[in-house]
């Protein structure tokens, strides 16, 4: 048989399999259901709740997301989405058959006529969608989980901010204080080894929400430097209605910064790398600490207030 032949076998099988299944309900259950539409023709199973079922045939098995096109099943009409069945390779993680390049013409139909929640609906989002529309809304939900601030490890836990506090709390033991204004002493006693990173993390509670000052030891080009930043545990246009300042002083000298906090939506490594904070060069920190200039003795003091 040609390829091509073969192709329109798959898709007849994928049909047959998709219509053998419980797909759907009576009208009246579907005008009811969060899905919205249906796709016609394939109610046929009166007395049970469509929005389930269909629910349930859009849920990939490997990552438990609703799938969207392509939709991939194997020869005995499992199906799974596109990113998993790269994650699989390409084996069916139910019969363990190669899936090959099947689509599930049908689901994807199906998939193309429905209003479906957002992901993040569990984390408060209510908005109901097309389907296309939905997954580029979820690129942007502001429901959606934020990333751990933390810096100092590749750290995969995401969740909303009271998870993340806990996270940070519990499992980083990151001090945390309540106030809007703050001094902080940063003491390294060999200021040459900037390659090191040194870094630390501090919580504030102000306003009723909270900040994360970052503090850190890195090289711009090769010029070693220090480097406190702020950072609002939120979306970039809550951000926006804070001002906080940065001042380090000693010896007669002092530095101010003032800026504006990043979101926890720009990575600490994004902000960093773009300067966006106070900026001390090696030599002027070693100034401010005095002395013999062999140990780093920082003292860093800020604010934080809300603009009307």
């Amino acid at each position: 048989m040609s390829p091509g032949g073969r192709f329109c076998e798959d898709v007849a099988e994928s049909r047959m399999a998709f219509a053998d299944s419980d797909v759907a309900t009576s009208t009246g259950d579907v005008r009811t259901s969060p899905f919205r539409k249906a796709a016609p023709g394939l109610l046929g199973i009166p007395g049970m709740p469509s929005n389930h079922n269909v629910h349930d045939l859009l849920e990939c098995p490997v990552c438990m997301n609703l799938m969207c096109p392509p939709i991939h099943q194997c020869p005995n009409g499992h199906t799974l989405c596109s990113s998993c069945k790269v994650r699989v390779h390409n084996c069916c993680p139910t019969c363990r058959n190669e899936l090959g390049n099947i689509r599930c013409l049908a689901l994807e139909k199906v998939a193309e006529s429905l209003d479906l929640p957002c992901r993040y609906q569990i984390y408060g989002c209510q908005d109901i969608f097309p389907y296309y529309s939905k997954l580029k809304h979820e690129k942007i939900c502001k429901y959606r989980p934020y990333n751990c601030p933390y810096a100092g490890a590749d750290c995969s836990v995401t969740g909303d901010i009271q998870l993340l506090m806990m996270h940070l709390k519990n499992d980083h033991k990151v001090d945390m204080h309540d106030g809007c204004t703050f001094n902080h002493r940063y003491v390294k006693s060999n200021p040459q080894e900037v390659d090191n990173a040194t870094w630390m993390l501090t919580i504030f509670n102000c306003f009723g929400r909270q900040f994360c000052l970052h503090f850190e030891a890195f090289h711009i080009g090769t010029a070693p430097v220090y480097m406190a930043f702020l950072r609002f545990m939120g979306d970039d246009d809550e951000a926006k209605q804070f001002t906080y300042s940065l001042e380090v002083s000693g010896s007669g000298r002092k530095l101010i910064w003032q800026g504006i906090p990043r979101s926890i939506r720009d990575s600490h490594r994004k902000v960093r790398d773009s300067q966006d904070g106070l900026i001390i060069p090696r030599n002027l920190a070693l100034f401010f600490s005095g002395g013999n200039r062999q140990e780093l003795k920082l003292k860093v003091a800020g604010r934080i207030w809300k603009e009307h």
